[in-house]
Order: C-alpha cells, then structure tokens, then sequence
C-alpha cells in the first residue's frame, strides 16, 4: 500500500542533490539546530534545497517516519539520509563533510 505522504517526501529528496529539512529557511532559520546545519552548508559553499517542515505538519510528521529518525533538521545528499545536526556538525569539524559530498559528486561554490 502506498503513503503518499512518503511519496511526497521522496520526491523532494530526489529533486536536488543535497536536500535539508529543516524548521524554517535557509534565509530564516527557525531553530538553532536548523540554522547550525544551514550555516555549516552555506559555509562550505553547498547549493542546497530548503523543506520548510514547520510549514507543512504532515511532511514534519511523515519525516521522522521516513527516516526513523526522530529529530530535524534531517540532510540528504544524492538521495542518501546523512543524518541530523550533530552528524553533520560532526563531519564538518573533522573534515569528512566535504571528502563526502566530493565523493557524492557535488559541487562546492568556491569562496569570493
């Protein structure tokens, strides 16, 4: 049986390659943990896609179903489930957060 609330939710992973759900915007971050990733992104140089789950309850709800991961912001690179804002703060101060997006494939906005 199909749930389109997870249909829903995969095809907005599938459509940028790195996908952040998170409370609020990349402009306007509407939690700590939300403006930690989106920041971490923006300063590696990351293009990514913003979910803004406070503005739709049942992707905020279907999101920890999805990923049986009880927290947001939630991160997705090529459709692959990274994790939440202590993985990916984590991988960010040891360096892996880039060698992993290289090896993803995507492309960092180099630093004017």
């Amino acid at each position: 049986m199909s749930n389109p609330v997870f249909e829903r939710i995969q095809s907005l992973v599938d459509s940028s390659d790195v996908v952040l759900f998170m409370k609020g915007t990349q402009s306007f971050p509407q939690c700590g943990f939300s403006a930690t990733v989106a920041k971490i992104l923006g300063h590696i140089g990351v293009d990514f896609a913003d979910v803004n789950v406070l503005a739709d309850p049942e992707i905020r709800n279907g999101i920890k179903e999805f990923t049986n991961w009880p927290t947001i912001p939630q991160l997705y690179v090529k459709g692959e489930f990274v994790g939440g804002c202590d993985i990916v703060r984590e991988m960010f101060e040891t360096g892996e957060l880039r060698a992993f997006l290289d090896e993803k494939g995507v492309k960092l906005e180099q630093a004017a």
